[in-house]
């Protein structure tokens, strides 16, 4: 009588023994129960890579990740369980829940506990834990929705510009860095003011603009530094490293310092420094080559190198690194 061979698996061209996929997802089981979450997931993502997982280690994987705060992969892994038509449903769902609102999605929660109760999509049993779910829900929600009022307020109060004007320039570029991940459209007339006083340091003029430019803020601008005086709309303005005279200067250091990497990497270091405290302006008036050979100059004489130089440059190139250290003007 012929034995029954168990097919041999194949993935990457690693060859995956009969059982070890059923073996790591018992691993993971145990994993999980045992409270060790982190080996819990890598166990059930290895066994994955093998076969499709069924429903309970698929719910074991997905509480596993909730525990570990990875939101965004819980919930993925929750929808293909309903998607299969799960007979955990209610479990599932329940963590579906409880993930979208770690993940601040408070309006469809609500949204979609009411249609679970409308459609008669729960069992009797388990209506008063879901209508529980949806009134904790409307609590955080408005709790969110007052500190992030209570926020906006400080922030408000924060960069107004007397307030501002008060602050050292380190401490004014701090609050400007925290605004980076932030929508900063309800600051911009705040924004607009601070880059149009005459009292607020160059470098900390460009970090503002920089920042409406980065959201596209569409409002007028005038700006004023190094005697010069500019209207420009953020929405249409390049970040500093993109305008015209940069591509040009960088080509020329580019092509000069071809054989030397080291010094290449301290010129564009200082060019990406320096063309934010320019911004908007440039190195305006003096021509591309005679900057980027102004650059090399300056690097080699902090290296302690003395040559002729063009020191109407230099001496323009030493002022930006001084103003990058935001001392006073």
């Amino acid at each position: 009588m012929a034995k029954h061979k168990r097919p041999i698996i194949k993935h990457d061209n690693i060859i995956v023994f009969p059982g070890a996929a059923q073996k790591l997802i018992k691993e993971g089981h145990h994993y999980a129960e045992e409270y060790q979450y982190e080996k819990a997931v890598e166990c059930f993502e290895k066994a994955f890579l093998y076969e499709e997982g069924d429903e309970t280690a698929l719910s074991a994987y997905a509480y596993a990740l909730y525990e570990l705060k990875e939101y965004e992969k819980a919930k993925a892994v929750c929808a293909q369980l309903l998607a299969m038509g799960t007979s955990l449903y209610v479990e599932v769902m329940e963590l579906y829940i409880t993930v979208s609102m770690q993940l601040k999605e408070y309006h469809q929660v609500e949204a979609l506990i009411d249609a679970l109760i409308e459609e008669n999509a729960l069992p009797p049993a388990q209506l008063e834990k879901f209508e529980r779910l949806k009134d904790l829900n409307i609590e955080v929600a408005k709790n969110l929705q007052q500190k992030e009022d209570t926020q906006t307020l400080i922030e408000e109060q924060e960069y107004e510009l007397a307030r501002f004007c008060a602050l050292e320039p380190n401490k004014q570029a701090m609050l400007l860095h925290r605004l980076m991940d932030s929508n900063i459209r309800q600051l911009k007339q705040e924004l607009k003011e601070i880059i149009e006083s005459e009292n607020i340091h160059p470098f900390v003029q460009s970090l503002a603009l920089i920042l409406l430019v980065e959201q596209e803020v569409s409002i007028e601008v005038n700006v004023t530094k190094f005697a010069q005086t500019k209207t420009v709309n953020p929405s249409q303005l390049q970040l500093p490293t993109q305008l015209p005279q940069y591509a040009q200067v960088k080509e020329f250091v580019e092509n000069k310092l071809e054989q030397d990497p080291t010094m290449l990497e301290m010129v564009q270091y200082l060019m990406a420094k320096h063309a934010i405290v320019t911004y908007p302006f440039e190195w305006l008036p003096f021509e591309a080559d005679d900057i980027a050979y102004s650059y090399i100059d300056f690097v080699q004489s902090m290296l302690g190198k003395v040559q002729e130089m063009n020191y109407e440059i230099i001496d323009f190139l030493q002022m930006l690194e001084k103003l990058t250290e935001l001392q006073d003007v």
